[in-house]
């Protein structure tokens, strides 16, 4: 480390001034260690001390590592004090100037410090140490450490050390260190108090430590030469009054010489003092308990002479070392340390807290079996002891009230608790913030109460799957029949059995789905705030409402007539939507009709019909695809308002009005109403077609070339063609046919081409063949 030390000191010196005109503390080294202990430090005469030394600096002729100083018209924080350095004292003076340091390796270190700190070596130590017996049962003293450590990364890696050590004189027992960080047993040094240092070169730096106790870094017009110090500190510890201490005040440099520290004193800080405690109040969480007497103790000889005041007041007649009191107030005593006439004071602020104010109640529970033994779940009146009380703590049951003030043997499973003995009483422990206790008795008791047996909770399966289940709302259609002829302000809550029942466990919701189709048995828990009332068991029964061929119903009705809607006879009642009551009604108007029936069990149910209007059909026409042969079609036009079939022949009827492959001829057609209404009157239609050859040998069969049917269209005209377009034969529609002349010869077998022409100026064409 010292050569870390000294190669950082190198890098960084050429960077630094001198400056020596800033207002700076003064620094007398001269003073012996008697002036420094009895003069200046403690100063008092409520303290008595014997014994002074002071060592350190050994090889500057004329010079101590030991001094008075005083502040000057500078801004230091102490007015004069004294201090200790691991340097020549007046080198402290500032303002700050970067420098290697002082000291010599010939200038020992501190055993009792190295073993206080921990640390294997110091160096350069100076020490301040002297007997000290107290008056009073308290001392204190205000300090802060500077250093010239708190540079560039020191503060991340060393430090060099000092402690303020007590223990009574004579003792072989281990010294304990005062110049520790508040509230811990960590010493006080530039490792353990300081900002971040951020990294910088090939500095890594270090996050903050104790940043609150920094007093800040020097400036070029410190009042010292030391680039940084802590804030003023408090050295304090209890002693026994009377008792002679020896006290060692001592600092030194961590294992070489460079980078000097100090330790400065605040003049007469270092006196006893009266330490009454920490006040007690409601703020600092740790009050007196209501109805506790708490006593203020100053922990001093009787010979001395007291006086205790309160709020300012003096109190008569309280003259004794220690005040019992009972009211919240502020307390001071003034003491007079006999036989000297030196006096000491302290203050504390005594508050009460306010009474936990607990309640004794009952518990009642349901006993499934009339043995006076049951399950109770006690935190059911947590809110009933602690008379709602929200601000107090979870309530802990014993069996005892012994075991509850000694917390032994708690109930552990509150919820769930099996009474051991009917009318059982058991305690309830409850504590405030402040860790006041009180406690309550809770009487265990069995609810006595019956109600009557109820009837069954009779419903209708209403949807449309019978299947014997449904959503039963608990609160409109089972509390009242339960809650009939019970007193007001009971509540009711419902459980799949007797055991959930008891143990409040799995309560079922307000809207209930039965899970065993039919019937099904839930019990019924009344409550009376966190007691039992009774506990029942509930029949809910689920009616089906499923006859047979109760299905809905279609209906045709033909024009002009009437016809009888029927439903099943054996119901308890009917009603049409036409407002009739029988099971059968005569309708002659198409529409909708329903009818609503109810059995004996009350369930109802609706059937719903629907009568569609019906009538003759009339043909009105036929679409005629004719002279395609096997491909010949016919469509049928008709109208009317029924569901019809159709036919060509008055035998066989079609769902479809058109007809395909219809041979040439001539045909009746007919519609056919499905629901009965009847028969179209027949309307007359004609399908022409023409031969694909002819052979016109003579043997009388085939010998001539017609389109059969033609004759029914006298105005129709024939004309034949052969494949040159020459006209070979026209024919009137009532003739013979051709016989495959021209002007008297045969003409050769060959295809020859036709046209016939409408009366409508419709023509159709076509070609046939000639066979020989």
């Amino acid at each position: 480390m010292e050569s870390i030390k000294n190669k950082l000191f190198y890098i960084f010196i050429c960077c630094s001034s001198f400056i020596a005109t800033a207002q700076s503390i003064s620094v007398n080294d001269s003073y012996t260690a008697q002036q420094l202990v009895g003069n200046i430090l403690v100063n008092s005469s409520c303290a008595s001390t014997s014994n002074p030394m002071a060592t350190g600096d050994n090889f500057n002729p004329g010079k101590n590592s030991y001094a008075y100083f005083n502040s000057g018209t500078s801004s230091f924080p102490f007015t004069e004090g004294l201090l200790l350095s691991t340097w020549s004292s007046t080198n402290s003076v500032g303002p700050f100037t970067r420098n290697l340091g002082g000291g010599d390796t010939s200038w020992l270190g501190d055993t009792d410090l190295e073993k206080a700190l921990a640390v294997t070596k110091t160096i350069n130590a100076t020490v301040l140490e002297f007997d000290f017996t107290p008056l009073t049962n308290f001392i204190s003293f205000n300090y802060l450490f500077a250093s010239n450590e708190y540079q560039d990364d020191f503060p991340c890696r060393y430090s060099d050390g000092f402690a303020f050590l007590i223990k009574e004189k004579g003792s072989t027992s281990n010294y304990k260190n005062l110049a520790v960080i508040p509230g811990t047993t960590t010493p006080v040094s530039s490792t353990s108090i300081h900002p971040l240092i951020a990294p910088f070169g090939v500095f890594g730096g270090c996050p903050a430590k104790n940043e609150n106790y920094f007093g800040g870094f020097s400036s070029t017009n410190s009042p010292t030469n030391y680039s940084a110090q802590t804030a003023v500190m408090n050295a304090q510890t209890n002693v026994i009054a009377g008792t002679t201490y020896h006290i060692k005040l001592v600092i030194a440099d961590d294992s070489n010489q460079y980078y000097d520290s100090a330790v400065f004193l605040q003049a007469g800080s270092f006196s006893p003092k009266i330490d009454l405690g920490a006040d007690r109040s409601l703020t600092t969480n740790n009050a007196i308990c209501f109805g506790e007497s708490y006593v203020i103790d100053t922990k001093l000889p009787s010979t001395y002479t007291y006086k205790w005041f309160k709020d300012g007041n003096e109190l008569a007649g309280e003259t004794n070392p220690a005040l019992p009191v009972t009211n919240t107030g502020n307390y001071k005593v003034e003491v007079t340390l006999s036989p000297t006439t030196c006096t000491a004071t302290d203050e504390i602020k005594v508050e009460f807290a306010p009474k936990v104010d607990l309640k004794d109640t009952v518990l009642s529970q349901c006993d499934d079996n009339g043995d006076g033994i049951t399950v109770f779940d006690l935190t059911r009146v947590d809110a009933v002891v602690k008379n709602n009380d929200t601000t107090l703590s979870t309530v802990t049951y014993y069996e005892s009230l012994i075991e509850a003030k000694g917390q032994m043997n708690p109930i552990t499973s509150p919820i769930t608790y099996k009474n051991k003995i009917p009318n059982q009483i058991v305690f309830a422990r409850v504590t405030n913030s402040f860790g006041c206790v009180n406690y309550a008795e809770v009487k265990l008791l069995i609810a006595n109460n019956s109600i009557s047996q109820l009837n069954p909770i009779v419903v209708c399966d209403g949807d449309t799957v019978q299947d014997g289940l449904y959503q039963f709302d608990f609160q409109s259609e089972v509390t009242p029949e339960v809650m009939s002829g019970l007193p007001a302000g009971l509540i009711v809550q419902y459980y799949l059995n007797s055991n959930d029942a008891l143990s409040q466990k799995n309560p079922l919701g307000t809207n209930f789905n039965n899970t065993i189709p039919n019937q099904q048995i839930i019990y019924a828990r009344i409550v009376n705030g966190p007691d039992c009332y009774a506990i029942t068991p509930v029949t809910l029964k689920v009616n089906p409402f499923n006859p047979p061929n109760f299905q809905n119903e279609t209906a045709s009705l033909c024009s002009g007539a009437s016809i009888n809607l029927i439903v099943n006879a054996g119901f308890s009642s009917y009603l049409w939507n036409t407002g009739e009551t029988s099971n059968t009604i005569n309708v002659t108007l198409p529409g909708a009709y329903s009818v609503k029936v109810t059995n004996i069990n009350g369930c109802s149910g609706t059937k719903n019909y629907t009568v569609n209007a019906s009538g003759v059909a009339i043909i009105t026409g036929a679409i005629i695809n004719d002279f395609a042969g096997n491909e010949n079609s016919v469509l049928i036009e008709y109208t009317g308002i029924g569901n019809y079939e159709f036919s060509l022949d008055g035998s066989f009827f079609q769902d479809n009005p058109l007809f395909n492959g219809v041979a040439p001829g001539e045909y009746l057609v007919y519609a056919r109403d499905k629901n009965g209404c009847g028969l179209s009157i027949p309307f007359k239609i004609y399908v022409l077609d023409y031969p694909r050859y002819f052979t016109p040998n003579g043997d009388g069969y085939n010998d001539f070339w017609k389109i059969q049917n033609l004759d029914l269209l006298p105005n129709s005209t024939l004309t034949i063609f052969n494949r040159y377009g020459k006209l070979l034969q026209q024919l009137q529609s009532a003739g013979s046919g051709w016989n495959g002349t021209f002007n008297g010869y045969s003409l050769p077998a060959d295809d020859y081409w036709f046209n016939v022409t409408f009366a409508d100026n419709k023509i159709i064409k076509g070609h046939f063949s000639l066979k020989r």
